[in-house]
């Protein structure tokens, strides 16, 4: 009996610590597409798994990056100062800190006109409507100059529109063209062609072209708007054609043959067999064009002026005042950030659609 006591709680201690682990095993998964991957070692070792190796676990995935993210600043706060250009020398990290939290708290000072633009005016329009001049109401948008929250924005905006134009275009051609031989043949000369074209050379066609066929009194877009969402699909769908037909090409052909054998439709061939085979390389393909187009992006919006983050560096290349130079880096590191962000969003997707496609 005494044995059978001494056991007892040593196997309900091993069931709780089981069920953590089970819990933080759901967890990871998500916790490495958010870039979160240190999280699970510390929460085993908290649970009270082998907590020395967890914690060295976690240190390595933390720690290392830390210690490159801080040699590289170390080496640009040494060598900054010895480039000397025509706007003095290059900003060191502390210089460019200084700046980004300057267009901080620029924008708020923006916000501030802003919303007192917009106090102003309803008072006005009230007072006007308790006068009985309606007639005499006027709402007019606040014309201040865009803050760099909403370049940024902006930006995002113009990349997304332009890749879901480039991902409902690229997806059916590269499915059509992996399941049958004559489409493929048919559209890679067009392909590679037109694969290489840099967006400096789309961007006067498309200008030009949008300038003629888009008029309207009452535009639902801006003009520049179409002009840097299309010269992003134009660069950015090759990559998820390629990819998607690949990758529906190497499907395996026994799941064909099935597919004739039970005469599926068209439809139930392609949602059921054609696109959870390929999945994987079409967001491949995916996160490549996303890539592509947030780099076409910043390249479009200085050509041709087009509101964004590149119009913000090449503004601030104009400027030459002894801030520019640290303002074009806090744009830089910016677009980094982004381009980082966006692409964990697009393996988060991946990972969701292809755990529901598994289920």
């Amino acid at each position: 009996m005494a044995i059978a006591a001494d056991t007892a709680p040593d196997a309900l201690r091993e069931e709780r610590l089981n069920r953590r682990l089970a819990r933080i095993a759901r967890m990871e998964g998500t916790l490495n597409v958010l870039a979160l991957g240190f999280v699970p070692p510390l929460l085993r070792a908290a649970a009270g798994d082998a907590p020395a190796a967890n914690l060295r676990q976690a240190g390595r995935i933390v720690g290392i990056p830390l210690v490159s993210i801080l040699l590289f600043l170390l080496v640009w706060a040494w060598l900054a100062p010895q480039v000397q250009t025509s706007l003095g020398a290059i900003p060191g990290p502390v210089q460019v800190w200084d700046q980004a939290v300057a267009l901080d708290k620029d924008a708020a000072r923006e916000a501030a006109k802003r919303d007192a633009f917009y106090e102003r005016q309803e008072e006005r329009n009230a007072q006007l409507v308790d006068q009985g001049k309606e007639d005499r109401v006027k709402w007019r948008d606040y014309t201040g100059k865009p803050t760099y929250y909403g370049q940024i924005w902006t930006s995002i905006k113009t990349v997304m529109f332009g890749f879901l134009i480039a991902t409902v275009v690229a997806v059916p051609l590269g499915i059509a063209s992996g399941l049958s031989p004559a489409v493929n043949a048919g559209l890679n000369p067009i392909v590679q062609i037109f694969k290489p074209v840099s967006p400096l050379a789309w961007l006067p066609i498309v200008t030009m072209v949008v300038s003629a066929l888009y008029v309207s009194d009452n535009p639902m877009f801006s003009k520049s708007f179409l002009v840097s969402a299309i010269t992003v699909t134009l660069c950015s769908l090759w990559p998820t054609l390629i990819n998607t037909a690949h990758g529906v090409a190497s499907i395996d052909k026994d799941l064909v043959n099935v597919s004739k054998v039970l005469k599926l439709s068209a439809w139930t061939k392609i949602t059921k067999l054609v696109l959870p085979s390929a999945l994987p390389l079409i967001f491949t393909g995916l996160r490549l064009s996303l890539g592509v187009g947030w780099m076409v992006l910043i390249a479009a919006e200085m050509l041709a002026q087009n509101p964004g983050l590149g119009k913000f560096v090449w503004d601030e290349f104009q400027n030459g005042s002894s801030q520019s130079l640290a303002k074009i880096i806090v744009a830089v590191l910016t677009i980094g950030i982004i381009g980082f962000i966006l692409d964990r969003i697009m393996f988060a997707i991946q990972s969701a659609v292809s755990h529901n496609a598994r289920s």
